[in-house]
């Protein structure tokens, strides 16, 4: 009798069954890295249960069994000794299960201007799209419609309460750089996007920086449609005061089934009708979804020593813990139900400034530990 055959023995077939589900999803992770940006995929093999209960019936089978249980086993030996295998373990944990554990860091506080630095060719409506999403996070100037973007902002606040921190955080739209010309060309790396966010305030700001839709980044559409961080800023009075940055990228021409779902057809996995972008341009509306997920992570986890769940340099954060959700009733390819514009039949589910309408992502709600959605 094999080695395999006598696990089969004396292992339960249904205990086994649950391991093989999990180990097969990490195989999907790591082949599919991109799902740890639009991870609303990343459980397909949970769906279709009697791939396994094929494998397991017979004799002849079992023996097929065995051979994918090697490969697998082979799989996860790599992950032990790889980056990606922290990474994906975490993703495969059920959020709602789990704490965004504090670190007892700095969250972000005080007045803090949101710089915009556009990197590339952008229309003024295109820009307009995002400006005005800033604008709508302030309660100071609240939509007259509900739900709103300021409604989804205020459940960060409940991480400020959680760390019974006295601080609080008002963002507000600062300055904007347009950097039509590709002075760095059109291929950047994180450290060029870095010298990019430098051109903003470096105190008391978030610098974003928005590349247009010719402009590659390192691991753009690979495994990342944005990313966020902190870098050293200015030195006043001897301090050296860090800043908070931001990059996300315009997915339409290089990955839209990577980085604007919903509003186009995923690459991978379950397939359903692409949704209707609100401001009718799905790479600037696949932007503003990434952009607020980072937003959320930079609020709550801006040093990289705040809120967060696995490993500080791949963290689950605010937003990113609850993957590919946007409404009540979500599940793997379908956003959840959201609302839809009666006249242009987009899907939205918060209302912003100047009549704005916006997808947010779902946040973890750490006061009940669960993926809180607007709608």
């Amino acid at each position: 009798m094999t080695l395999f055959n006598a696990l089969f023995t004396k292992i339960k077939i249904k205990k086994l069954k649950q391991h093989l589900n999990k180990l097969l999803t990490l195989t999907v992770l790591y082949k599919y890295p991109h799902y740890s940006q639009q991870s609303h995929l990343i459980f397909a093999f949970h769906s279709s249960p009697n791939i396994l209960d094929k494998l397991l019936i017979g004799e002849k089978k079992r023996s097929m069994a065995s051979h994918i249980v090697l490969k697998i086993f082979l799989v996860i030996s790599f992950f032990n000794v790889c980056f990606a295998s922290r990474k994906l373990t975490a993703l495969v944990q059920d959020p709602q299960m789990q704490l965004l554990k504090y670190h007892k860091g700095a969250l972000l506080s005080g007045k803090i201007n949101v710089n915009l630095i556009w990197y590339g060719k952008f229309k003024p409506s295109q820009r307009a799209i995002v400006s005005d999403f800033i604008t709508s996070l302030s309660t100071s100037t609240p939509s007259n419609a509900h739900p709103s973007v300021a409604q989804w902002w205020k459940t960060t606040e409940k991480y400020y309460h959680l760390a019974n921190s006295k601080n609080t955080l008002s963002l507000s739209l600062g300055k904007q750089v347009l950097l039509e010309n590709y002075s760095l060309g059109k291929s950047l790396t994180q450290r060029q996007i870095v010298q990019l966010a430098s051109k903003g305030e470096q105190r008391n700001a978030i610098n974003v920086v928005l590349t247009a839709s010719d402009v590659a980044v390192d691991g753009f559409c690979v495994n990342r449609c944005g990313t966020h961080g902190s870098s050293k800023g200015a030195i006043i009075k001897g301090k050296t005061y860090k800043f908070a940055y931001i990059w996300v990228g315009n997915s339409e021409t290089l990955c839209p089934g990577y980085c604007a779902w919903p509003f186009h057809q995923p690459i991978y996995g379950p397939q359903s009708p692409p949704l209707g972008a609100p401001n009718n341009d799905v790479g600037v509306d696949g932007m503003v979804i990434n952009l607020a997920s980072l937003l959320a992570g930079t609020a709550t986890n801006p040093f990289g020593n705040g809120y967060y769940q696995g490993e500080a340099d791949a963290p689950l954060e605010a937003a990113s813990a609850c993957p590919g959700v946007y409404a009540k009733g979500a599940y793997p390819g379908y956003a959840g139900d959201l609302l839809v514009d009666k006249t242009t039949g987009a899907s939205y589910n918060a209302h912003g400034r100047n009549g704005r309408k916006y997808l947010v992502p779902a946040l973890f709600d750490p006061s009940t530990s669960s993926c809180s959605t607007l709608v």
